[in-house]
């Protein structure tokens, strides 16, 4: 697995867990929804940790918190460049 695939897979977990919108939660860590999108469709394939810290914080959640999650403890996971 790619780990762009593991970031948006995390990401819409959140969600589920939240019980929000990928829509909802990029209003509420404060960018646009295109960008969450691009993550998403795989038009960004390096997600920057400010991205991911501005969600976890929206989330009100550490990055400890994002990271701790089955699919990262994934040794081989791949650089999507």
């Amino acid at each position: 697995m790619y780990l762009d695939e593991a970031i948006t897979e995390r990401i819409l977990e959140l969600c589920d867990q939240n019980g929000i919108t990928p829509n909802k939660l990029a209003k509420l860590a404060g960018m646009p929804s295109g960008s969450l999108k691009s993550i998403f469709y795989g038009k960004s394939k390096n997600v920057g940790t400010r991205t991911i810290l501005d969600i976890c914080q929206a989330l009100e959640i550490s990055l400890f918190d994002f990271f701790n999650y089955e699919i990262f403890k994934d040794i081989y996971l791949e650089g999507g460049y």
